[in-house]
């Protein structure tokens, strides 16, 4: 009886693994495997033709003492911080628009989660018209309203540039989604708390920072370690298409994410973007781990 259950425990166990295995070996094959060959080609000098040698750390050290590096690190975070920022504090207001019972809601939510799923390369192309020099609409629009010629070249002006980045981050796929995890939240946000918050005489910005914050904070972690990702990794089909793999004007807007693509396609370093890729790897997992490290003081979880 015992060797019939230990058989039967041993085939269940067995097809457990069976279904487990396809996510399995994707994992090895698309992910463990291209970070172990990125660490070892980043120990060397391999050119964009294939030809390498060993050479060790030597890609790091020249990495750290290249100023155009510690530039792309500080325009990196910069660029992370800010996004999440801006992104989920947007996202929040309109969550909370859209949970007001009003008439035509949905059509609102739908206008506005349609530039969302629109491919972040396409967005960037509309948007950099918009904001042209010669021929932009947004220049356009203000020449009208000045009653004079407009001509404010947007992406390429270093008092300009990052409004206009982070004004076309409002659009990407990344705010959409959060404004719906978030729409989701409020939803679940029980009524009689706010009931009773309105009974102590407590006004708005009290029943938002002592109630909807708190009960909506696991979806605010969940979505600014989200956010941190596609800031990160997401940042190159946004910018390039925008400012260049320069980032210009002047580096203001060249994130890691360009400077590995120009190492390894212009300069055809491979060895040395794929030592860039390694920092920005410990980038993320250093975004990361922050979030959750301050999660456990300010994430609130009802259980």
């Amino acid at each position: 009886m015992k060797k019939k259950k230990s058989g039967v425990k041993r085939k269940d166990n067995l097809t457990a693994y069976a279904f487990c295995a396809p996510w399995f070996i994707g994992f090895v094959c698309f992910t463990l495997f291209p970070i172990g060959f990125m660490l070892v080609v980043s120990m060397t000098n391999r050119k964009l033709n294939g030809v390498s040698k060993f050479i060790g750390l030597k890609n790091y050290v020249n990495m750290f003492h290249s100023s155009t590096f510690w530039n792309s690190v500080k325009v990196t975070l910069f660029f992370t911080i800010i996004m999440v920022v801006i992104t989920a504090i947007w996202a929040v207001f309109m969550a909370m628009l859209l949970n007001c019972k009003q008439k035509l809601n949905g059509i609102f939510q739908f206008c506005y989660f349609l530039p969302s799923v629109i491919p972040s390369i396409a967005l960037a192309y509309a948007f950099r018209t918009i904001f042209g020099k010669e021929a932009g609409l947004l220049n356009g629009l203000l020449s009208v309203f000045a009653g004079k010629n407009v001509a404010i070249n947007w992406l390429y002006n270093h008092s300009t540039v990052y409004l206009a980045v982070f004004f076309i981050t409002l659009f990407t796929y990344n705010t959409g989604q959060m404004m719906l995890i978030f729409r989701s939240g409020l939803s679940d946000v029980p009524a009689e708390l706010y009931e009773a918050c309105e009974l102590d005489g407590a006004g708005a910005f009290t029943k938002f920072f002592k109630i909807t914050l708190p009960m909506i904070s696991p979806l605010v972690l969940f979505n600014a370690v989200n956010g941190c990702v596609s800031a990160l990794n997401g940042s190159f089909a946004l910018l390039y298409p925008l400012t260049g793999e320069s980032g210009d004007p002047d580096g203001m807007t060249q994130v890691l994410s360009l400077l590995i693509y120009k190492e390894a396609f212009s300069n055809m370093k491979v060895g040395y973007s794929c030592a860039l890729s390694v920092v920005l790897f410990l980038i993320a997992a250093m975004f990361g781990g922050l979030l959750f490290l301050v999660s456990k003081k300010l994430v609130y979880y009802e259980n």
